[in-house]
């Protein structure tokens, strides 16, 4: 019977979407209200929909809450406004113009195909270190995706102190005792306006596939690992996820201070002495304040929406039970060095420094990352540290479940990119997944419209969507993509994709032990101080130091 409601649902969002064009705009009647959007061809977009209440005065820093229905048809032709950000400082390789910002910008955004019956649902979170970033950039553009026959959402969600802040007035205040998260609080609402409204535009809510990269990617594993999303999606794909160690809300732990502590040191710091005098602040102004004052957004450990930090969750298999793809590029880092450990004077000096923080893991850390070339020892150190191990720790944890997992290296480069030394960079794949290698930001290496590139372009949106269909990734153009489990392996993407065994053999083991031993420590933070940043770590531990350690 539900399935029959739900067929029913996507015919009737089928008609209105063609009965719509003819009076000048396709329009569907969702139970969040009517929609009109834009679109030639096979491809509908629908821009700029509110999944919630702005969360402005009174709600800033709260749940999200239920939209305010419309009366009427309303136009979702262009995207909202972009959450507030920090105001930018200087121009980088991610710099995209994000137009105009508001606090009022909990919107989310459909590509349907017009004849969609019960599709398939991609929702997409942006990165941008919970700090930036938005639904509306170019490159996000979802019209290829769901000209394969897949319903692509886009979200907004609340960044920087507005959408992580955890304050125990704050905390006293709501009635689940505790702060923070509520951009983790966004996401889940969103995919519950997925759940409730995805039919009427052709969508199948039964079949949900969240994903994201980078920021995008740690909020795939924060919907994963928290109870409120449970039930809300069906597979998870984490691009370049980095599972680091996450603020306690109310002690300090692994090295860093409650979130409470912190969230009452950054109102110390902007002047404001209680609530209504930081809600009271400029929107803006608070952003930057923050951010100066060197606040970092991060989910919270609050026992509600964050039961603990991410390893154990997984360990203990309380994450949802669904197939993942996920993987990471081999050049992470040559675009964001500000992640890499310094390079010491000389191989000397190196080779010291490692024998002193690593002790008796010394030894392994020296046979993947060298003395031999100190620059390509920092770069691949941080890449692995943050990156690889995150990826194989996903592939290992879901499996142990009974769920496929699908893994990838993106090792593709290109002139404009290698020329500048960034061969495989951090979210160089994206433009592939989405089809938009011509919708790039500005100072983005440009991609050639070559024919090879173009059809590496179309094959792995074959992958994505095909895994988004059914999960399992594969393609026409391209090779049968291995499951993880057969020997670890995973599909190569260089010039070609190509499947490969045995990813990064000793890779795993090594940081899967050191991040064991600063966990069982409780004071010190892991993933981001690594190598000759490391500090020293503790001795062995049979918790750890198992021999698939595990």
């Amino acid at each position: 019977m539900k399935r029959a409601r739900l067929g029913a649902a996507a015919i009737l969002g089928s008609l209105l979407l063609t009965a719509g064009a003819a009076a000048g705009g396709p329009v569907v009647r969702a139970p969040a209200g009517a929609v009109q959007g834009a679109g030639a061809g096979e491809v509908i977009a629908f821009k700029g929909i509110p999944y919630a209440a702005p969360p402005v005065g009174a709600n800033r820093w709260r749940a999200p809450q239920p939209a305010e229905p419309w009366s009427g048809v309303r136009d979702a032709s262009d995207f909202g406004p972009a959450c507030v950000q920090p105001t930018p400082r200087a121009r980088h390789l991610y710099s995209t113009d994000l137009g105009a910002t508001s606090e009022d910008c909990l919107t989310l955004n459909i590509w349907a195909p017009r004849e969609a019956r019960a599709a398939p649902v991609f929702v997409w979170i942006h990165g941008g270190a919970l700090t930036g970033g938005s639904s509306r950039e170019p490159m996000y553009d979802g019209r290829r995706l769901a000209e394969r026959g897949v319903i692509v959402v886009s979200i907004n969600y609340r960044l920087g102190a507005l959408g992580y802040l955890a304050h125990p007035a704050l905390s006293a205040e709501s009635d689940r005792g505790v702060s923070g998260n509520y951009g983790l609080q966004d996401q889940i609402a969103a995919l519950r306006w997925v759940r409730d409204n995805i039919a009427a535009f052709g969508g199948d809510p039964g079949n949900v596939t969240i994903a994201g990269e980078s920021a995008g990617a740690l909020s795939v594993m924060y919907l994963m690992a928290s109870p409120e999303a449970r039930g809300l999606f069906h597979k998870a794909v984490a691009q370049s996820a980095y599972m680091i160690s996450l603020p306690e809300l109310r002690r300090p732990a692994h090295g860093m201070p409650a979130a409470e502590a912190a969230g009452e040191a950054v109102a110390a710091s902007l002047g404001a002495a209680d609530l209504d005098a930081l809600r009271a602040l400029d929107a803006q102004a608070l952003t930057d304040g923050a951010a100066g004052a060197g606040f970092g957004p991060s989910g919270v450990v609050d026992g509600v929406f964050l039961t603990d930090q991410l390893p154990a969750v997984f360990e203990r298999g309380e994450q949802a039970p669904v197939p993942i793809l996920t993987g990471f590029n081999s050049g992470e880092i040559r675009s964001l060095r500000v992640l890499a450990p310094p390079k010491p004077a000389d191989a000397a000096e190196y080779e010291r420094l490692i024998r002193e923080r690593y002790n008796d893991l010394a030894d392994a850390f020296l046979r993947l990352y060298p003395a031999s070339d100190l620059d390509a020892a920092s770069l691949a150190a941080a890449r692995d540290a943050l990156y690889g191990w995150t990826t194989e720790r996903l592939a290992r944890s879901q499996m142990a479940l009974g769920q496929p997992a699908w893994v990838y290296l993106w090792d593709h480069g290109y002139p404009a990119a290698d020329g500048a030394g960034l061969h495989a960079f951090h979210a160089s794949e994206l433009p592939y997944v989405f089809g938009t290698p011509d919708r790039t930001p500005p100072l983005w290496p440009r991609v050639p419209d070559t024919a090879a590139e173009m059809g590496l372009s179309r094959t792995m949106t074959d992958y994505w969507t095909a895994f988004a269909r059914d999960g399992r990734p594969a393609s026409p153009r391209g090779p049968d993509w291995p499951a993880f489990r057969e020997g670890r392996a995973y599909l190569r993407f260089a010039e070609t994709p190509r499947p490969e065994a045995g990813l990064m053999p000793g890779m795993f083991v090594l940081h899967e032990r050191s991040v064991c031993r600063r966990r069982l420590s409780g004071d010190m933070a892991w993933n981001w101080n690594v190598g000759t940043a490391s500090p020293v770590l503790p001795g062995p531990d049979p918790a750890c130091d198992r021999p698939d350690a595990r």
